[in-house]
């Protein structure tokens, strides 16, 4: 009977190596050792610094795993951290950082360049710049002001050459920061710049697609945060284009209050009268124009109702529904200005509503009735103030009320005449 060889077993233990433990362990400080050196041979001459850089990041200095102290390095001249500037041996800096650079526009622009060629030369360093400088920010506090006021400078040209998003500010808006102001002189000093650059509409426009100019006031002491002081800093230095661009914000995020606070009330079923006192009393503490006011009370109105998907049935529903809240809107519609919005608006709501779009003379109508619009408003719409939404039918729907207004008009006139 045959017997199965066994099989040999190794003897002694078996070490697993990870990955990770094979991996290289970061060396900063030798890498801003190597970096220095370069920097230093290099000297102020920005061609030679550039070339330095360029030729390193080739060859023996690794850009991809010490992106952020390649960056401390050139903003700082050494390493940054919460203690300040970290130098190497002997208190060496780089003599060519932005903080070492002349306060000068033409020479921090001069700097921007090394910078924006380092990147397009090494791509990946794009999104680490854009980490590093949020890092940065938040040790502002250890910067002299002068370094701030540099720094401040170049962000304002890394946004205005796509290196920086504006958004990136947005991490400047921290307690530490804020209540002594620092955070305040560094972005009004950012602006500056900025304005110089590309002007005021361009900063305008960034904030805008940014988010940014719904957090303006988070850069201001909790204090000062006030309408009056913002305008007043604003307008001193030059930027009252933001004022104006703070004004509409605050305006917007008064509507949205407004909106919400209509819709709760509904909800609560709260008669017009209730509503006409708390909207009245919201539009005096926030200093909201009655056109605003009735623009937002018929978009609510509308929005509340599931519609009837028969155009022969909606005209009923609308009319019913509207009518009830007559005396709301025509509280909020004393004055011409405020009259030709809501004709406006409900223009465009029938025009974007197709089931609607027979019913626009019937609401006007109802309205006139109601003494919400007048005969000089609605003639002012048919003649002149009409969107160009849907034009010709509602102009069309509206002639023979026209026709009869001024046939009644010309019946006044002769009438006085013969008295």
């Amino acid at each position: 009977m045959s017997q199965k060889t066994e099989k040999p077993v190794l003897s002694g233990q078996r070490i697993k190596t990870r990955k990770r433990d094979e991996k290289e362990k970061l060396d900063v400080t030798g890498f801003r050792d190597q970096l220095l050196q370069g920097l230093i041979e290099a000297g102020t001459d920005l061609d030679a610094v550039s070339k330095f850089l360029d030729g390193a990041g080739g060859t023996k200095l690794d850009y991809r795993r010490y992106g952020e102290t390649l960056f401390d390095v050139l903003i700082a001249g050494g390493i940054l951290g919460p203690n300040g500037v970290t130098p190497a041996e002997g208190g060496k800096l780089a003599p060519a950082c932005c903080f070492a650079a002349e306060n000068s526009i033409e020479a921090l622009r001069a700097y921007e360049q090394v910078l924006l060629k380092l990147m397009r030369r090494f791509k990946y360093l794009e999104k680490m710049f854009e980490e590093e400088m949020r890092k940065v920010y938040t040790y502002m506090k250890r910067f002299t002001d002068e370094e701030r006021v540099k720094l401040a400078r170049m962000t304002a040209l890394w946004i205005c050459n796509g290196s920086l998003p504006p958004s990136a500010l947005q991490v400047i808006a921290v307690e530490h920061l804020v209540k002594d102001n620092v955070a305040l002189d560094f972005i009004l000093e950012v602006f500056i710049t900025w304005r110089d650059e590309k002007g005021v509409s361009n900063i305008v426009s960034a904030l805008k697609k940014s988010g940014l100019e719904a957090k303006m006031m988070e850069f201001f002491p909790p204090n000062k945060r006030t309408p009056e002081y913002f305008n007043s800093v604003f307008q001193e230095k030059g930027l009252a284009e933001l004022v104006r661009l703070q004004k509409n914000q605050a305006s917007q995020e008064m509507k949205k209050d407004l909106q919400k606070f209509v819709i709760e009330v509904m909800d609560e079923g709260k008669s017009a009268k209730d509503i006409i006192t708390e909207v009245k009393d919201y539009s005096v503490k926030n200093n909201l124009p009655e056109h605003e006011i009735v623009s937002i009370l018929w978009g609510v109105l509308m929005s509340s109702v599931e519609w009837n998907k028969k155009e022969e049935l909606v005209a009923e529903q609308a009319l019913k529904h509207i009518k009830s809240y007559t005396s709301l809107l025509g509280a909020f519609c004393t004055t011409p200005k405020a009259e030709l919005t809501l004709m406006l608006r409900i223009q465009e709501f029938c025009y974007d509503n197709m089931n609607f779009m027979k019913v626009f003379q019937k609401i006007i109508l109802l309205l006139y009735k109601n003494d919400v619009l007048s005969e000089d408003s609605i003639m002012k719409w048919y003649k002149e103030a009409h969107s160009a939404k849907g034009k010709s039918v509602f102009l069309e729907q509206m002639k023979k009320f026209i026709e009869w207004l001024q046939s009644a008009e010309e019946e006044s006139g002769e009438s006085g005449e013969e008295d």
